[in-house]
């Protein structure tokens, strides 16, 4: 490959303004790593989004390359468990916060950051599942883990026209779930259902200050939403359920209750993606490859080149984006 690449490039001057750049780089300007991967394909994840804009202080590091997740070739590798001509993915470590991250032709790394990339996926595959379908596979793993399966009843997925949202519902689905799509944009009702959603509701119903129990309506949830909305969700979880908890798209905050844990002993489980180990990431990435029927992937995703990343990191902190953005670095 060349010598030369483009990446994108945020930095912040003296007055802590920000700005974002695209720059030609070379592999003398990359951060430290023992392996060096060609970026094949990439994604626009809402964290990558709110570090393009600047809308919450996603980047710890000046200046920073984004980008969270990556897939693509070794080319270069000091690192016992790599050589040159594997397939590898990334997602998380702090890549694209605290290390030089993805929107790159080029990337140094950590070998044991990376997992090898499934035989019956692409670069672009991977990529279209990112960091939101491998988060969204996680909360799958960590309900199962809590007793929770088809049986026990329904489960809510918020954000559901989102990352995370939109694979959870075809893996849930697929799973026997009795799917529960909360969304904000009813004119995605067709998709949301197409991927397996069973019911669809307005998120109107969960995003407002509720009461600390509520009517039973679900025995399980999937929530990247945070705030009100998963307050809403604790308090309408049947009596023993569970709530995999993963995002903040509302906010941070949890107006809650115990009433839901001590009163029905429901369980909200926290889903952390950047740092998970290594046997962890395997199995979700193992599981992905059996779970997620490869037409709804595709149904997910809408692709777009390096050129197109800075407004589609915009459109996706405002909403406007559906499922899945692949990043064709190619």
């Amino acid at each position: 490959m060349s010598e030369t690449f483009r990446a994108i490039l945020v930095s912040r001057d003296e007055q802590k303004k920000q700005s974002v750049n695209v720059v030609e780089m070379a592999p003398d300007d990359l951060m430290d790593g023992d392996v060096d991967v060609a970026v094949e394909a990439t994604t626009v994840n809402y964290k990558d989004g709110l570090a393009i804009t600047g809308k919450a202080p996603i980047v710890r590091r000046w200046p920073l390359i984004p980008g969270i997740d990556l897939a693509g070739t070794v080319i270069r590798s000091t690192h016992a468990d790599w050589k040159e001509g594997d397939k590898v993915v990334l997602n998380g470590w702090g890549v694209g916060e605290t290390h030089y991250g993805a929107y790159a032709g080029r990337a140094r790394l950590n070998g044991d950051w990376l997992v090898p990339l499934p035989e019956r996926f692409s670069p672009k595959d991977a990529m279209a599942i990112g960091t939101a379908g491998y988060t969204a596979m996680l909360c799958v793993l960590a309900l199962e883990k809590a007793g929770m399966g088809p049986d026990r009843g329904p489960v809510v997925i918020t954000g559901a026209s989102g990352g995370v949202g939109s694979v959870a519902t075809a893996i849930l689905s697929k799973l026997g779930w009795h799917v529960i799509a909360s969304t904000g944009r009813p004119d995605e009702a067709g998709w949301l259902t197409d991927l397996g959603a069973a019911e669809i509701i307005d998120r109107a119903e969960l995003s407002e200050p509720g009461k600390p129990l509520a009517k039973e309506r679900w025995a399980a949830g999937v929530d990247a939403v945070g705030s009100h909305t998963l307050a809403n969700v604790l308090a309408a979880t049947s009596y023993g359920g569970a709530v995999a908890c993963c995002g903040l798209a509302q906010g941070m905050d949890l107006p809650a209750s115990v009433a839901p844990f001590i009163l029905r002993g429901v369980s909200l489980l926290g889903v952390d993606s950047v740092m998970a180990p290594k046997p962890r990431r395997l199995e979700a990435w193992r599981r992905l490859s059996t779970d997620l029927e490869p037409e709804k992937l595709r149904s997910i995703a809408t692709e777009i080149t390096f050129d197109g990343i800075l407004d589609a990191a915009k459109d996706i902190v405002e909403g406007k984006i559906r499922g899945r953005v692949v990043v064709d670095m190619t």
